[in-house]
């Protein structure tokens, strides 16, 4: 070992030693994600304010950290939340357990449950970490009616995911 060994070991940092420090302004300042980062869970709606999840549960079964909570209802005529036969009548998501892994987006069905680019999820209660369907459903859009009410879209659910778009463009006319 030579005299200079100790000396050498401090190159890297008399290397970066007056370089510029890289700060990032982070709460004033949001970081924008990329376009499929995966944040915060989303229950989107038909374009007539009915929810597309119909309890079906597939979310839950493919969690691989049981973060996901849904009991199906039943839709009636006079009660009416979904265009199918059921509704997630209780949906929960626990971000205290989530992964963050998007197998719930890929196993549903009606595209009801997607990921959206939200990343602030942190929290000082645990309770609040767990999030409920009032918490998760997309907010209600112009030409949009809070549910419970009578299909606007077509006379059965098929209406609804086969036809929808051009149902939609329809209905904003």
């Amino acid at each position: 070992m030579g005299m200079l060994d100790p000396v050498k070991g401090f190159g890297v940092t008399f290397a970066t030693m007056f370089k510029k420090v890289v700060t990032e302004e982070y709460p004033e300042v949001k970081k924008v994600t990329a376009p499929r980062f995966h944040g915060r869970h989303q229950l989107n709606r038909h374009p007539d304010g009915l929810e597309k999840c119909v309890g079906c549960e597939l979310c839950a079964w493919a969690c691989p950290a049981d973060a996901i909570f849904v009991e199906g209802g039943d839709n009636t005529e006079e009660e009416r939340y979904s265009p199918g036969e059921r509704y997630g009548a209780d949906y929960q998501i626990n971000y205290l357990r989530c992964i963050g892994c998007g197998l719930c987006i890929e196993a549903c069905p009606t595209r009801s449950l997607t990921m959206t680019n939200e990343f602030e999820l942190a929290d000082d209660n645990r309770q609040d970490l767990i999030f409920t369907k009032e918490d998760l459903l997309a907010p209600l859009l112009p030409g949009m009616e809070q549910p419970p009410h009578p299909m606007r879209l077509g006379d059965n659910e098929q209406d609804y995911y086969v036809n929808g778009p051009e149902l939609a463009k329809e209905a904003q006319k």
